[in-house]
């Protein structure tokens, strides 16, 4: 007969084992070390707040490699830093894109030579967008596991040994969040690419609305909320795409815009340079604008 508990530990401790494979030990800052996650055999990604130095750093392998690493981009934004391995010898951790809630999961650390370290949670929460001090994060998930110290920057694993997300206590007030994988890999793209995040700007003044259920009626949506414009930028991208003091933004590129933390999410990252179609609310009308979305500088 077969003993539940044990198949279930068994699976955790392959899981720990197998994500742990692609955790490593980053050395940039003067005290405790940090975690970070191998994203590709050359590039490490980690929390940018635990990167104070842009010099001498240094990253540990699972197989206790020290490999020099310069820094490839950070943004603190979203708390986030890749590092460039001087020599490819990392293993890149296989992702999910899965954050259940109830979900049990593991947090993951390497904050010493010793080896990983582990805590036991479930996901307790999954929200976003929400702003940070130095500029938003299109999601988060909140978890009940330990955040210990030199944890920032590790991987959160499912119980198969995936990554679905990186885990960082950089946002303050002693809060630990996740940054879901897809969105921290979506980043790290840009990181590696351009040493930033690019973000959008539409150049509008606007405050919150409430929407009518006749007006979500015209949207095709169920949608309480817009923004109205009550500036507009000179030579703005809202200005050359014909938007006007007194409509109503309501979408952009077929999602919804319902709040100022919903508008920075849409502009975030792949938004700039591009030419998308802007819904608003016009004379009580729906319209929709071709605007190409400017880079914030």
């Amino acid at each position: 007969m077969s003993n539940v508990l044990v198949e279930l530990s068994n699976a955790m401790a392959g899981a720990a084992e197998k994500a742990g494979a692609s955790t490593v030990l980053v050395n940039a800052r003067r005290r405790m070390p940090a975690s970070g996650i191998a994203f590709a055999a050359d590039l490490v990604l980690t929390a940018n707040h635990v990167i104070e130095q842009e010099e001498g750093i240094t990253v540990i392998l699972s197989d206790g490699a020290e490999v020099p690493a310069k820094l490839a981009g950070r943004d603190p934004g979203s708390d986030l830093a890749v590092l460039r391995l001087e020599k490819a010898l990392a293993k890149p951790a296989e992702t999910s894109s899965e954050a259940k809630i109830g979900a049990l999961v593991l947090a993951l650390g390497r904050p010493s030579r010793e080896g990983i370290e582990v805590s036991l949670g479930v996901i307790s929460a999954v929200g976003g967008p929400v702003r940070t001090a130095h500029g938003s994060i299109d999601r988060f998930i909140r978890t009940d596991t330990t955040p210990f110290p030199g944890f920032s920057g590790g991987p959160l694993v499912d119980a198969e040994g995936r990554v679905i997300g990186l885990n960082t206590s950089g946002f303050g007030r002693g809060v630990g969040l996740t940054l879901p994988a897809d969105y921290a890999w979506k980043v790290a793209d840009q990181l590696t690419k351009h040493g930033s995040v690019q973000r959008g700007y539409l150049g509008i003044r606007s405050q919150g609305v409430e929407l009518s259920a006749a007006v979500q009626k015209l949207l095709k949506r169920e949608q309480a909320a817009g923004l109205l414009v009550v500036s507009v930028e000179e030579k703005s991208p809202a200005e050359v795409g014909g938007m006007i003091v007194g409509d109503i933004l309501a979408g952009i590129d077929g999602q919804s815009v319902e709040d100022h933390d919903g508008l920075f999410a849409r502009l975030s990252g792949d938004a700039v340079g591009k030419s998308l179609p802007v819904e608003i609310l016009r004379g009580g009308q729906p319209q929709t604008l071709k605007i190409k979305i400017g880079a914030r500088a």
